[in-house]
């Protein structure tokens, strides 16, 4: 039985690098959640920029849209979808 037993020194080593193990786990935890919340906050700076565009033509549309209707009617009417025909002689 008694090869079964480790010495003291070999614990001891065991235990450090379980303890070096776990460290460099957490390190490395640490850092893929660091490298997630940057992404997380360039998602939102990209979604808010977006956001801020789509905001800033929409408005502009709206505002071309009411001035053109607003805005007398001197234009040339629309032509009709149907062209007539040429004939040749």
């Amino acid at each position: 039985m008694s090869g079964s037993r480790i010495s003291p020194e070999e614990a001891q080593l065991r235990a450090q690098s379980k303890a070096t193990l776990a460290a460099q786990r957490r390190a490395d935890a640490q850092t893929a959640l660091e490298a997630l919340r940057a992404e997380q906050i360039a998602v939102r700076e990209r979604t808010a920029r977006l956001r801020a565009l789509r905001l800033a033509k929409e408005a502009a549309d709206a505002e071309a849209a009411s001035a053109s209707q607003t805005a007398p009617s001197s234009a040339k009417p629309a032509k009709s979808g149907a062209r007539r025909r040429r004939i040749s002689a």
